[in-house]
């Protein structure tokens, strides 16, 4: 196991912050001091600044995020952030990132291997939301999303889009760019009024309230597992 991926499963960073301790010559592994590159073995020793540090069991967690909750695990600006809702004996650390004022399926895992595969291959996921609109969208607008449009950033692949209600559609996107969706639907002159993520990797809400988490099923986890085998 690579020594980030490591220092992710103990709880002590992420697997960006566990470069940064690495880089800073903070870690050593059987009393070497370890580089980027360093991979942990089977019986090898680990420690931070002289300090033991041993793999958690891993943990899976679904949470149903609230609005006003930012999706890290440390914000500078002292706002609520999405770990401080998940009360686990494991440290859990959110896969990608909603926006603050979006709500949703939200997974939390120390399973550094598998975040990371669905975090950047957003091909493997389909990335379901729930879109209320200031007004009721045209059938044109919702092919135009369908076809994809064009951002500051670049063309969006086709998205998938019913329309669920009059003011509500649900669109189906493979990509994770920075505010993409608000920015599509503003692109075609409806704005968002409200965002939710009703889907992720198969698992949804129903059944956790919102603000609310549970832990994932064997069967859950296995699925999600299998969905990044398929490349």
């Amino acid at each position: 196991m690579r020594l980030n991926a490591y220092l992710a499963r103990t709880g002590v960073a992420s697997r960006r912050g566990a470069d940064e301790l690495i880089k800073r010559g903070r870690v050593r592994v059987n009393g070497v001091t370890a580089g980027l590159n360093t991979f942990v073995e089977e019986g090898d020793v680990v420690d931070l600044d002289g300090k033991l540090l041993v793999p958690q069991a891993l943990a899976y967690v679904l949470l149903h995020k609230p609005p006003g909750v930012v999706t890290t695990a440390l914000d500078p600006q002292g706002r609520p952030i999405v770990v401080d809702l998940v009360k686990h004996e494991s440290r859990v650390l959110p896969v990608g990132r909603l926006d603050a004022d979006t709500t949703g399926a939200l997974l939390l895992t120390n399973d550094g291997e598998l975040a990371h595969r669905l975090a950047f291959d957003l091909r493997l996921v389909d990335l379901l939301h729930l879109v209320a609109w200031v007004r009721e969208p045209s059938d044109e607008a919702l092919e135009r999303l369908a076809e994809g449009i064009e951002l500051d950033d670049g063309p969006t692949a086709p998205a998938q889009v019913r329309r669920l209600a009059p003011s509500r559609v649900e669109l189906s996107i493979h990509e994770g760019r920075k505010h993409q969706v608000k920015r599509m639907l503003e692109a075609v002159g409806h704005p968002v009024t409200r965002l939710h993520r009703s889907r992720y990797a198969g698992l949804t809400t129903e059944g956790v309230d919102l603000g609310r988490w549970r832990e994932l099923t064997d069967d859950e986890v296995e699925s999600l597992r299998e969905l990044t085998r398929r490349t």
